[in-house]
């Protein structure tokens, strides 16, 4: 078996690893402080161990080659494959995003189901099966990330893959009851059991997950949480990612992240300020986010013309047509609430549609009071966990977090919310407002605790660890 070496519980494992996303990241310079945490956790990973990763470049072409196009930078070797218009509409910006991404975060009202689609779906996966497995080596192991390549296992093994193989979903398992109204749901489901190993981000997700497969796959789930079915088993496992916290809290200290933060604080003149920040996607509940300090404003007088909610939102998969619409909404409530409250020197609601860097992101996370992170539906939310990782342990901010986020499970010292209900959240805003310094430092150092004992390094080592080791 050729490749680097990485120590799995004690003992030294000679294995190359191969990493297979949607899309791949190449971090490279000022990259590096934009990528996602996704990008970030794998490039960390192939660096430490060596490896492959593939995936689509991102690229749209008229006629995409036959073979993944390889590089090599260091310890890492790049393939990459271009996708044909078709190929994108229905794989991605269709099956991926317009049938799995609203199913799994429960808005079935927003789920299309496209028979086409999902074929197309299926042939891309194919295609990356036949452009991974001439890359493949004796002794290599493979991740895989994400629902847009579920498949990926079952093309792979069809094709005589015999290596371990995993997966990681970062985003919710829906229940049952939701998983089993799109017609495919028992392909996919089958698709998943031909994984040696199954990440899920939550005990929720990953109960769920044995739920569906003991009522409708009639599988069997053992003491010691592994799955048999149809005569072979599998590991499925809760192993929410994290965040590097060091490096958040030395991008939100430096100099660039200070020159940002030294601006805005000119422009809010003593106001608190209250920080939301999400692509613009509608599992993000911002047109909740933005009703709930709506309310605020409406029943706490006393915090008109001294708080500022500035809530950034990139634009995201624009050519979807919900997603058009929510920008549409959004952009008219945040108008709606500024012509209601503001006055002429005070603006009650900064509204700005464009992405920022980690590094500038990380300065406004530590001078904010109020982390709002409500989503309707979230895998994780790495955006909480970024919050508590910038604050200044001496004068923290207050974390305002939905329990429908993944991270709600283990970040207790934040105030929990019901997105839906929005005189609730306001007195979640008003309580944070008003809270002592005392009580706000002993819910940040109950949730640095938490972000530190799962952080992004800890979450990778332990699943490729399980991965080479087979445990």
């Amino acid at each position: 078996m050729g490749g680097d070496r990485l120590e799995a519980e004690g003992r030294t494992l000679s294995n190359r690893l191969i990493v297979v996303s949607n899309r791949v990241t190449q971090i490279t310079g000022r990259r590096a402080v934009s990528a996602g945490g996704l990008a970030v956790g794998i490039q960390a990973a192939l660096e430490e161990v060596g490896g492959l990763w593939f995936g689509w470049s991102g690229r749209i072409t008229e006629k995409p080659g036959d073979a993944a196009q390889v590089t090599t930078r260091g310890k890492i070797t790049y393939a990459l494959t271009d996708l044909s218009e078709e190929d994108h509409a229905g794989y991605y910006a269709g099956f991926a995003n317009r049938t799995l991404w609203p199913l799994f975060h429960y808005r079935i009202d927003l789920a299309s189901f496209e028979r086409e689609w999902y074929e197309t779906y299926r042939r891309v996966n194919e295609r990356f099966a036949d452009q991974l497995v001439p890359l493949l080596r004796e002794g290599d192991v493979i991740w895989v990330h994400d629902y847009h390549l579920i498949p990926l296992a079952a093309e792979l093994r069809a094709r005589g893959v015999k290596a371990r193989i995993g997966f990681f979903l970062h985003i919710p398992f829906p229940a049952q009851q939701i998983f089993v109204t799109m017609p495919w749901h028992r392909q996919l489901a089958t698709d998943l059991c031909a994984y040696d190993l199954v990440g899920f981000q939550t005990e929720v997700d990953l109960l769920q997950f044995w739920d569906y497969v003991t009522r409708e796959l009639e599988g069997e789930v053992q003491p010691d949480g592994r799955v048999r079915i149809d005569g072979r088993s599998l590991r499925a496992v809760a192993c929410p990612i994290g965040v590097d916290h060091e490096e958040m809290a030395t991008l939100a200290a430096s100099a660039d992240a200070q020159r940002q933060t030294e601006r805005l604080q000119l422009t809010l003149r003593g106001r608190k300020l209250v920080f939301g920040v999400d692509r613009l996607d509608y599992t993000k509940g911002i047109p909740e986010r933005l009703r709930a300090f709506e309310e605020l404003l409406r029943s706490y007088e006393e915090h008109r013309g001294r708080v500022v909610l500035m809530q950034i939102s990139a634009p995201s998969r624009e050519d979807v047509p919900e997603y058009h619409d929510l920008r549409r909404d959004v952009e008219r409530l945040s108008g709606h609430i500024n012509g209601r409250f503001a006055d002429t020197d005070w603006m009650p609601i900064r509204y700005i549609n464009r992405a920022y860097t980690r590094r500038v992101l990380a300065g406004f996370y530590r001078m904010s009071r109020i982390g709002f992170v409500t989503p309707l539906r979230d895998g994780l939310n790495l955006v909480a966990e970024e919050f508590v990782a910038a604050q200044i342990q001496e004068d923290p901010g207050v974390l305002v977090l939905s329990r429908f986020a993944g991270a709600a499970g283990h970040m207790k010292g934040a105030l929990i919310v019901n997105p839906y209900d929005t005189q609730a959240v306001a007195g979640a805003l008003h309580q944070a407002l008003v809270m002592s310094v005392e009580e706000r430092r002993d819910r940040h150092a109950a949730m640095l605790e938490a972000v530190r004992a799962n952080d992004l390094t800890g979450w990778r080592r332990k699943l490729v660890r399980m991965l080479l080791s087979g445990e």
